[in-house]
């Protein structure tokens, strides 16, 4: 049996039998980890408030290599009141939470991922910019840290490079945009609107109007449901 000690951030609760729960974490050090939280419905000195979305809490999990680890401990080491006072900022850190939970495989440490979820939350918290313009940023982010990066500068087929000064033919489900020779697409993405998406996969903060972020998000989402089930 291996002891897991992390901070982490629930993805999802969902009740099982008369008092337990069924939990998924994010951890910082081992990933997605699902487990059982025995008394986890009733008020206790062990859970207390921790089983709370949107807030970072430290827990200590048993780990038999099973399905379900179990839950030994869990206490927030950081809360975020401001989120759950904005119905937008909800929305966007729900989003959020579920596309990491449909997209971190399990039991693979994920620390990119994991830095891009708690800066979310933390700006959502803050209500440093629009709650949407937020989640476009750290949706490309979260997309960078597993891999699935979209190419806002070259084709995804033949590797063409695009002239920023240029708009250009984009399917996310194809991984970014597509040059006429290789076939196109329907959707496309304005000069502007590549170099912002660009400068936000660089770690940079491009100011993003409400439209700017609708059409970022519906790329992100896009890319999201081609490589996992994100419904």
């Amino acid at each position: 049996m291996r002891r897991v000690a992390s901070d982490a951030l629930l993805l999802r609760s969902v009740a099982y039998g008369e008092s337990d729960l069924v939990v998924t974490f994010l951890t910082e050090t081992d990933g997605k980890v699902a487990a059982i939280a025995r008394g986890g419905r009733k008020s206790s000195k062990r859970m207390g408030g921790a089983l709370e979305p949107f807030h970072t809490v430290h827990v200590e999990l048993d780990d038999r290599g099973r399905e379900l680890a179990t839950l030994k401990e869990a206490r927030i080491v950081r809360v975020r009141s401001g989120i759950v006072t904005d119905i937008d900022a909800v929305d966007a850190a729900g989003t959020m939470l579920r596309w990491v939970r449909h997209l971190v495989p399990a039991r693979t440490p994920e620390r990119e991922a994991f830095a891009t979820v708690t800066a979310v939350l933390d700006a959502l918290d803050a209500r440093t910019r629009a709650p949407r313009a937020i989640l476009a940023v750290g949706g490309l982010h979260l997309l960078t840290d597993v891999g699935y990066a979209l190419a806002f500068d070259q084709c995804v087929r033949c590797g063409r490079p695009c002239p920023d000064d240029r708009a250009a033919a984009i399917d996310a489900a194809r991984g970014g945009i597509v040059c006429q020779a290789c076939g196109g697409a329907r959707a496309r993405i304005s000069a502007d609107l590549r170099r912002a998406a660009m400068a936000a996969q660089r770690g940079e903060d491009p100011e993003l109007t409400d439209a700017d972020a609708a059409a970022l998000l519906e790329l992100v989402e896009g890319a999201m449901a081609a490589q996992a089930d994100v419904g």
